[in-house]
């Protein structure tokens, strides 16, 4: 708390927060919503624009209501030499969805992504926390399927 008694801490204090409160937030809310983001932006005392800049830089905080399983598909060097846009295809095929986009019953969204960090696991998708590497068109329809 300040010493005013609001509940915000100096930017300082914040700013070395806010990464946290971000992924709070999104365990909540399920998104970022631009709601989410305003209020933050009032708890902390930081401007919106800085809250936005972060929650946007990285991949696994949502701005924009995602479904209930979220895909990302790592698509660093390791994974694109060995076959990461097979990966996205297999997924497609299963789902019928491309990157950017959610099913439309919500369970599933299609994120690609810079790295996952299980390059030595190539090609590797992450499935909410959960990291599947060394994929085939097989395994990808069997770990999809048991999500449903």
């Amino acid at each position: 708390m300040s010493a005013a008694g609001k509940g915000t801490l100096s930017s300082t204090g914040n700013r070395a927060e806010l990464l946290a409160l971000l992924k709070q937030e999104l365990g909540k809310n399920g998104s970022l919503s631009k709601t989410v983001l305003t209020s933050l932006a009032d708890k902390t005392g930081l401007p919106l624009n800085e809250i936005y800049g972060v929650s946007t830089f990285y991949a696994y905080l949502p701005v924009a209501a995602a479904g209930k399983n979220i895909i990302r598909v790592c698509g660093c060097l390791p994974c694109d030499l060995k076959d990461a846009q097979g990966v996205i295809g297999s997924i497609k095929k299963e789902l019928g969805i491309e990157p950017g986009q959610t099913t439309a019953d919500a369970r599933f969204s299609l994120e690609q992504v810079g790295c996952i960090g299980a390059c030595d696991q190539a090609p590797a998708m992450m499935i909410n926390d959960t990291v599947y590497g060394n994929l085939t068109p097989a395994k990808i329809a069997e770990i999809l399927k048991s999500f449903k």
